[in-house]
C-alpha cells in the first residue's frame, strides 16, 4: 500500500532525538514517512524513506519534495524539525556560525516550506509545523543565544503569517517551542541545572514533544499556535 491512500508525512532531522521521535510517532499512527538528515541509515520500511542530505542546500529539498511525490504521490504534513543550536556570546560568533545556523534553522525551513506549501495547494489541504525554541521568547544571560533567538524567534513569526495567508486555502501552520530535552543535542550533565530553571522540576523527553506534535495534527481547528512545551519555563518569565 503507497501513499495515494494513506497520509504522508516529511520530517527533517528524522536521524535521532526528537526527529527520530516523530518518525516512530507518525509510522505508529500508521503514516508513511519521508525522513530527511544530513546523515541517516538506510530503512528496511517500506512506508519509511530515509533520505541524505544538508536542509540547508535548495537543492536538498527538491530531492525530497520530488521523492515524496514520486514514492507516495501526496505530501500531506511537514514538520521542520532540523535545528542546529550555538550558544556563545554574541562577539564570539564567527562567520561560520553564522551560516550554519541561518542555513539549517532558516534556509532549511524557508526551501523546503515553499515547495511543499505549493503542492499542498493542488489538493487545497496540508499541515506544516515548524519547531521554534523557547529561548526565542525570553533572554537568559546565562545562555546567550542570539542566533538561536534571531532564527528560531523566525520561525514562530514565520508561522503566525503563514498560517493567516493559506487558512483559507485548507493549509494549517504550527509550531512547537521546546525547552531542554533529554535528546543527542544537550550534554548529560547539563540536565540537572536545566531542570532546577523548570517550574515542573524537569527537562523533558522527546515523547512530550512528539505528543504535542501529534495533538496539533489531530486538531483541525488549530493554526497560528506556538505550543510551548517547556515545563511552564516560558510561563514563569
Amino acid at each position: 500500500m503507497n501513499g495515494a491512500d494513506r497520509p504522508v508525512a516529511i520530517i527533517t532531522g528524522g536521524s535521532q532525538g526528537i526527529g527520530a521521535g516523530l518518525v516512530t510517532g507518525y509510522r505508529e499512527r500508521g503514516w508513511v514517512v519521508l525522513a530527511n538528515a544530513l546523515t541517516i541509515k538506510p530503512s528496511d520500511d517500506p512506508d519509511l524513506v530515509a533520505l541524505e542530505g544538508d536542509i540547508s542546500d535548495h537543492a536538498t529539498a527538491d530531492r525530497i519534495i520530488s521523492e515524496a511525490l514520486g514514492r507516495f504521490g501526496r505530501i500531506d504534513t511537514l514538520v521542520n524539525n532540523a535545528g542546529v543550536f550555538l550558544s556563545k556570546p554574541f562577539t564570539d560568533y564567527t562567520a561560520e556560525d553564522y551560516a550554519l545556523v541561518v542555513g539549517v534553522n532558516l534556509a532549511g525551513f524557508f526551501w523546503l516550506t515553499q515547495g511543499v506549501i505549493t503542492e499542498m495547494l493542488k489538493r487545497s489541504a496540508g499541515h506544516v509545523v515548524n519547531i521554534s525554541a523557547s529561548v526565542a521568547d525570553y533572554a537568559d544571560s546565562t545562555s546567550p543565544s542570539v542566533l538561536a533567538a534571531l532564527t528560531k524567534g523566525g520561525l514562530a513569526a514565520a508561522t503566525k503569517s503563514l498560517a493567516i495567508e493559506y487558512a483559507s486555502r485548507g493549509i494549517r501552520v504550527n509550531a512547537v517551542s521546546p525547552g531542554v530535552i533529554q535528546t543527542p543535542m544537550h550534554p548529560a550533565d547539563s540536565y540537572a541545572a536545566a531542570a532546577s530553571q523548570s517550574p515542573l522540576g524537569r527537562v523533558g523527553q522527546v515523547s512530550d514533544i512528539v505528543d504535542g506534535i501529534l495533538f496539533l495534527e489531530s486538531s483541525p481547528y488549530i493554526t497560528g499556535e506556538i505550543l510551548h512545551i517547556d515545563g511552564g519555563r516560558t510561563a514563569g518569565h
